[in-house]
């Protein structure tokens, strides 16, 4: 979790992106690296809510005799964390490196922000569900920072603006991934009604008949809930992670979908033309 103070000069809203450049070279050796862009992890107001920081979620990107390669054997130098592969080749994400390694008052290359797939209903009543993979998660934070802890979404009595069921399933490898956590727990202890979290810990966890728990497999054991909630035309679905993950709702709602003489490709294509199901996936 990267916080960068931008004075004010990149105001955004939930569910956008921006842009980093990195000093590079990239990949292609080019010099800055090309722009790239990421989900952003905070609130419009910011995690100290001035309207002045933007916050991100980043993975360090390192793969060691993969398919690509940045560093010759022994060129791996150890990161701000203190890893390296002195006997490998190495390949680092550029971006994902230059932001990792950063320490407070480094500068930093922001454009932005960008992107309209990912905004928020405006309609109070809406009901949000979303579905996360890794750090697929940002977009929802920023969601959940405004409709659960900031003064932006609270009224002058201090209930809350937001009014209908925010619904977080999130699917990870390990349980030592599950970011936030303690943001969600908290949510879920103030506003038992509105809130609710499912977490998919596809290497530790398997479902009754001994499936791995990817995200799919988790909302499998709510479908009638789930299908329930998509009837009502207040719902919207998000989705931000990998790639694959709409097909795992084929798989999910496949079935329900034809029980009630419909087909799930025809139902999610009918949400998105209505603007309520979005996408963002890599």
């Amino acid at each position: 979790h990267v916080t960068f103070d931008h004075g004010g000069n990149v105001p955004y809203i939930e569910g956008q992106s921006i842009g980093i450049i990195a000093p590079g070279p990239d990949k292609k050796g080019e010099q800055p690296a090309r722009i790239r862009l990421y989900s952003i992890a905070s609130s419009a107001v910011g995690d100290d809510q001035t309207s002045k920081t933007v916050s991100l979620c980043v993975k360090r990107v390192v793969e060691v005799d993969g398919k690509f390669m940045n560093r010759e054997v022994g060129e791996d130098k150890p990161d701000k964390a203190g890893t390296h592969f002195p006997n490998g080749k190495v390949y680092r994400g550029v971006c994902s490196n230059h932001i990792c390694d950063m320490t407070p008052g480094d500068d930093v290359l922001i454009t932005g922000p960008t992107g309209a797939e990912m905004l928020l209903p405006e309609d109070p009543e809406a009901n949000i569900i979303m579905l996360a993979t890794g750090t697929g998660i940002a977009p929802m934070r920023s969601y959940m920072r405004l409709l659960f802890h900031d003064d932006a979404g609270a009224n002058a009595d201090g209930t809350r603006k937001f009014k209908g069921l925010a619904w977080l399933f999130m699917g990870v490898p390990f349980s030592k991934s599950l970011l936030y956590d303690d943001e969600h727990t908290e949510y879920k202890t103030k506003y038992p009604e509105q809130f609710r979290f499912d977490y998919a810990v596809s290497r530790e966890d398997k479902n009754a008949a001994g499936q791995k728990m990817y995200i799919q497999t988790k909302m499998a054991e709510y479908t009638e809930d789930l299908w329930a909630l998509m009837q009502d035309q207040k719902t919207h679905i998000y989705m931000c992670g990998l790639k694959g993950m709409e097909a795992g709702m084929a798989e999910c709602f496949g079935e329900i979908a034809q029980k009630n003489g419909l087909d799930w490709a025809e139902v999610s294509k009918q949400m998105k033309k209505d603007h309520r199901y979005h996408v963002e996936v890599y």
